[in-house]
């Protein structure tokens, strides 16, 4: 699935609620499944675990965070072939759904893993990739669901925005 808007299309409960509330929504539904959530960051550089562990009680849900910022570390810590990134680039499709892929396989007790890659700006842009361009995985239980999105704003609104939407997504896929 491929979106270009700058707003989430979700419904307007789950678009309404703030990220704190969207985590303890997230850690309602995992507790419920018995199941542990592991991410996989680059352009938020933590900012979702950070979002998921400000939660007291969340080491029932929350196995780890991989923080793959360089190139080397989403080949080294998740095991995202290099060829894949240099052919695709960091911020693309193949490179964002091997990293969710490689948090689940880095991870044995998740069973949920949340991935994201992005240009948070202000440089790095490209035309086929502008500041703002974020890419998405999800893995739950085995299927995994990737999305791109395009976030107008500052670094500081990119990030706040990769992160509200990425949780609200999983929400979404949880609910299911």
């Amino acid at each position: 699935m491929d979106s270009s808007s700058t707003l989430s299309s979700a419904s307007p409960t789950l678009a309404d609620q703030d990220t704190p509330a969207l985590v303890v929504t997230v850690a309602g539904l995992l507790q419920q499944k018995g199941w542990m959530l592991a991410t996989a960051e680059s352009c938020t550089g933590g900012l979702i675990a950070a979002a998921c562990t400000e939660l007291a009680g969340s080491s029932a849900w929350f196995e780890r965070g991989f923080i793959t910022y360089s190139n080397g570390a989403k080949t080294e810590l998740l095991g995202v072939d290099a060829a894949v990134i240099a052919a695709n680039g960091a911020v693309s499709e193949p490179v964002v759904r091997a990293m969710a892929t490689g948090a689940i396989a880095h991870s044995p007790p998740s069973r949920v893993a949340l991935a994201v890659t992005g240009v948070a700006g202000p440089t790095g842009g490209t035309p086929d990739k502008p500041v703002g361009t974020v890419w998405f995985g999800w893995s739950v239980d085995g299927e995994v669901r990737t999305e791109r999105r395009r976030f107008d704003g500052d670094r500081a609104t990119v990030r706040a925005a990769t992160v509200h939407y990425a949780l609200q997504t999983l929400v979404e896929l949880l609910a299911r």
